[in-house]
């Protein structure tokens, strides 16, 4: 076995970590995170390089976008022709890109997500932003490195004289590790750029004053305090909230619609409309009637309330809740650096990494441009050393056999001086030639002057890179119809508090409780008598009748109160269900009470040994199933009775038929606890009845298939906690007041 064919064992873990770690620095570094530099990923750059060397400048005709596409696949970018074709298309959608690299013609794809035409029917070419990217590119300003086939070569990075990843953003997922960079107003940044440069020192919050946040292509508005905004451009990472922005459209009779004119960035309009429309069917979106779509180039989705009574503050707040027309954009700066390492930046690193970028490019232009003031001024010297010997520079052409090493011995020459002499025209050797290369010569050696100083002088590089972002800003800037801010930034917005019951279609229906523990709704509200069936052996406990947006508070004997949503109640024919698949009900545990809640009203709450308070109504509201703890208990003891509070007396009576009247102000009212005692009873007898009524209307009880009133109650008369007396005569046998 020769030494080429040895197997070499390795251990599996060795193995797949060495290959993955190549694999998922190759995707990190060449796939999907962008150059902080030129805010480009390899395949945007060899994009833009292939069709600039077509010359699909903004003043040439388009070309068909396959061309572009085989060019691009077979010279720089090894993959498929549909990612590349994908990437052309979104470079070219005004709605994805803020600033678009190419501009296309034909069918590019539009917001509602509907895909391009094939790469066979349309055509694109470069726009002025990306010309700007690629400014200065054959200047020597950057790297080329050979291709993959090795038959050409690509820029590393582009010049970039547009500040691209902030104006354009980035997006992008690598192997543990992700992308979004949002667009920004270029007029914004190149203040903030001019800024750093005089004050090199400041802040994110400083810079925060020329960028006040993102500016996407469709709009939108950003409801974001600004700290929220600064915490998130200082550490690079943080979720921007982005609502749609909408007004209202005045109609006759009182009535409105309201038109969605922007919709958050990414977001697909057709789906958008879908997912409302599915909302609204699902009965999920009460305060809307219906949705249309009349966007023609621009946006406009129609929204219909119910009526005219609903705010439309409150619906757009639901929509917002609901729907994708508010999003969060999850900003994650994670770009590589100039060393090709994966950092997340934050605002001033971001901005200071473009800077530094155009200090290198300014310096190795002018370096360029050095070079080749030197290589000329050369040639012109040689020129100007032929006029001034003229005959004697003819002779030695003429007459020596080895012209060349002649010319430069006799005049001490260069190589390349002697080459361009030998090169010149017989045409060129006129009076005015020598007077233009002498002109040539002059302003050349100005140039040199300048380039040489500027290349000496660090402030002098500085005012000029200040030079060309203003250039930049004018041609890009606020002023013009591309560069004007299209995204709100209005601050942190008030949550419109939206009442359960407006979520929530309003339908009159009655609740039935069976003494067994079944619940039911039935639709409508209807009599509470014999015709309403259950299971044999079982009848009915309480009903109410009720409103589908009620909340329906059931008080129990373990003291506890539980609260059900009206809506979720079983509905239909049948017998319902138990009442314990909704709560968490012991089963040894039956409910005393059932009623409707009514905010600011009050009950009281009393057990059987006649112990009790009085409670608000929204301190019985429980937000589990396990409810919620009101009434404590002692030993043997359970709660009793759960009333609403009326009137100004109580009148209460026990087993031992002892009736007691006293004033309701002597019970406390509690949020939870055991009370007071009510009324005073001696071993072994408990409460048996409650009343609460107004003394100047008398005690109101049955009597004889009637009803009785007392009004002389004096006898009866006490204080909390006393015996009382017999009842009158004629009270009933059952010890109830009803």
């Amino acid at each position: 076995m020769n030494e080429s064919e040895q197997i070499k064992e390795t251990k599996m873990a060795e193995a797949l970590g060495e290959r993955y770690l190549a694999y998922a620095m190759s995707t990190i570094v060449s796939r999907s995170l962008p150059d902080v530099r030129d805010g480009l990923k390899p395949v945007h750059r060899r994009l833009l390089y292939a069709m600039n060397a077509l010359h699909l400048d903004p003043e040439s005709g388009f070309k068909k976008c396959a061309r572009v596409v085989g060019d691009v696949i077979g010279k720089y970018h090894p993959h498929g022709d549909t990612a590349v074709y994908e990437t052309m298309v979104r470079l070219a959608q005004d709605f994805a890109v803020r600033y678009p690299l190419v501009e296309g013609q034909g069918n590019f794809g539009n917001i509602d997500g509907d895909s391009a035409a094939a790469m066979r029917y349309t055509e694109a070419r470069l726009t002025e932003v990306a010309l700007a990217i690629m400014e200065g590119l054959n200047d020597g300003t950057v790297d080329f490195r050979p291709t993959y086939s090795g038959e050409d070569v690509e820029p590393a990075v582009m010049p970039c004289a547009f500040p691209n990843l902030l104006a354009n953003g980035s997006s992008g997922i690598a192997v543990g590790m992700a992308t979004n960079v949002a667009p920004h107003n270029v007029g914004e940044i190149a203040d903030a750029l001019q800024w750093l440069i005089k004050k090199p020192d400041c802040t994110v919050a400083d810079l925060m004053k020329f960028i006040h946040g993102p500016d996407f292509p469709t709009g939108g508005e950003i409801v974001e305090k600004p700290e929220t905004l600064l915490k998130v451009y200082e550490t690079g990472r943080g979720a921007i909230r982005v609502r749609a922005r909408w007004e209202k459209d005045e109609l006759s009779h009182g009535m409105y619609q309201i038109i969605v004119t922007e919709i958050p960035y990414m977001v697909k309009k057709s789906e958008l409309i879908t997912k409302i429309a599915k909302l609204l069917l699902e009965k999920k979106l009460p305060f809307l009637a219906d949705i249309r779509d009349e966007s023609a180039e621009n946006v406009r989705i129609v929204l219909e309330p119910k009526n005219r009574n609903i705010e439309p503050e409150q619906l757009m707040a639901h929509l917002f809740r609901l729907t994708d027309l508010q999003v969060n954009f999850n900003m994650n700066m994670n770009v590589l650096d100039k060393d090709g390492v994966p950092r997340v930046m934050d605002l001033k690193q971001v901005l200071q990494a473009f800077l530094d970028h155009r200090q290198d490019v300014l310096i190795r232009r002018s370096n360029f441009r050095l070079d080749k003031i030197n290589h000329r001024m050369e040639i012109l010297d040689g020129f100007l050393i032929a006029y001034l010997n003229l005959d004697e520079v003819i002779r030695i052409i003429r007459e020596e056999d080895e012209a060349k090493p002649a010319l430069m011995k006799a005049f001490n020459l260069t190589e390349i001086q002697a080459d361009a002499i030998l090169n010149m025209r017989l045409r060129s050797l006129r009076k005015l030639e020598e007077m233009q290369i002498k002109t040539e010569h002059d302003n050349l050696a100005s140039e040199k002057e300048k380039l040489e100083l500027l290349l000496a002088d660090e402030n002098a590089r500085w005012k000029e890179i200040s030079a060309e972002i203003s250039v930049m800003k004018k041609k890009f800037g606020q002023a013009t119809a591309l560069g004007k801010r299209r995204t709100l930034i209005s601050g942190e917005q008030q949550e419109i508090e939206i009442p359960l019951e407006a979520m929530i279609e309003r339908e009159p229906i009655t609740i039935i409780l069976s003494e067994k523990g079944w619940i039911r709704s039935v639709k409508g509200h209807i009599q509470l008598d014999d015709d309403i069936k259950f299971k044999e052996g079982d009848r009915l406990q309480c009903g109410l009748q009720a409103q589908t947006t009620d909340k329906i508070l059931m008080f129990a004997t373990n003291g506890r109160c539980y609260t059900l949503m009206a809506d979720k109640l079983p509905r239909g024919r049948g017998f319902g269900e138990p009442i314990r698949l909704s709560i968490d009900l012991p089963e040894e545990d039956e409910i005393v009470s059932m009623s409707i809640f009514r905010a600011g009203e009050k009950r009281l709450v009393v057990s059987k040994k006649g112990k009790g308070f009085i409670v608000k109504e929204e301190d019985l509201l429980a937000q589990t199933r396990n409810g919620k703890i009101v009434l404590n208990l002692t030993e043997k003891d359970h709660a009793y009775l759960c009333i609403p509070v009326s009137g100004n007396a109580v009148a209460v009576i026990g087993d031992n038929r002892k009736l007691l009247v006293f004033d309701l102000a002597e019970i406390p009212e509690m949020v939870r606890g055991q009370g007071v005692f009510i009324q005073k009873y001696p071993a072994g007898v408990t409460l048996s009845d409650i009343k609460l009524f107004n003394k100047e209307d008398g005690l109101a009880y049955p009597c004889g298939g009637g009803t009785r009133v007392e009004t002389n109650l004096v006898g009866w008369i006490g204080h909390r906690a006393q015996v009382g007396k017999m009842p009158p005569v004629g009270f009933p046998k059952s010890n109830k007041f009803s």
